[in-house]
């Protein structure tokens, strides 16, 4: 209840409004900025972040926001390195190397798939943040610690990174679609998506596509997670065959 008295305990005549006290806004900086973006990011999508719609949510002008952050591209670089610092890096282990590394993928993964759309921001781009750089430091020394050349090495760290982030990019898609359709449990929108191919690889003509109209439940049986992890190995198995002393 808002007291009506005045300044002498003199009750307000009831046909004054009165107002509570406006209450003081937080002030402004590089980390309120990115805060504020990845939470539209996270509840809205990629689509809907831009510079406007962060200073529209920081009740000011987008003027005020270039002071702390350039553009939106580089807001985009920001806020990829925030998320990146949520990944869990372990002690390296160059004797665990393969496992490290699994595991390091795995948490990558997590983390990307947890804040949608941020995958769309690392396709194309080198990132150069702090934490970035960090992660990038974990894998390229884990792999030449247990012995593979620097150079290849680093191929290795790109291929890895691009696996991963590729597998969260299209993840983030189907978020994009699914919110279009209006579905917002994802369970039923990959039910409804994988039941609309389904029908469609059955009604094709087996004798123009003999293995994909019998094998229909074998093609679109595994899911995410499984494929993801089905992927990694696949690329994990290749850096241990070109490991020195593992070449043929």
């Amino acid at each position: 209840m808002v007291d009506r008295k005045g300044a002498e305990g003199v009750p307000a005549p009831p046909w004054r409004k009165t107002r509570k006290p406006a209450q003081p806004k937080r002030q402004l900086s590089q980390d309120l900025i990115i805060e504020t973006g990845l939470r539209i990011l996270d509840t809205e999508g990629l689509d809907a972040l831009s510079m406007r719609r962060v200073a529209q949510e920081l009740d000011t002008g987008p003027a005020s926001l270039y002071a702390h952050v350039a553009n939106k591209e580089e807001l985009l670089e920001l806020l990829y390195d925030r998320v990146l610092g949520e990944i869990r890096l372990p002690e390296r282990d160059p004797a665990r190397w393969k496992e490290q590394l699994r595991a390091y993928a795995l948490e990558v993964h997590r983390v990307l798939m947890a804040h949608g759309d941020v995958a769309r921001a690392a396709l194309a781009t080198i990132p150069t943040g702090e934490n970035s750089v960090r992660a990038g430091e974990f894998i390229f020394g884990l792999l030449v610690e247990a012995g593979m050349p620097p150079r290849e090495a680093a191929i290795a760290l790109d291929r890895l990174s691009l696996y991963i982030v590729g597998d969260a990019y299209e993840a983030s898609l189907h978020y994009t679609r699914m919110r279009a359709a209006g579905f917002t449990d994802k369970r039923e929108y990959f039910e409804s998506w994988v039941g609309q191919i389904m029908t469609y690889y059955r009604a094709l003509p087996p004798e123009q596509f003999p293995h994909v109209t019998k094998h229909v439940d074998d093609l679109v049986d595994a899911g995410g997670e499984e494929r993801f992890r089905y992927g990694l190995d696949l690329i994990l198995d290749g850096i241990e065959a070109r490991m020195p002393g593992k070449r043929a």
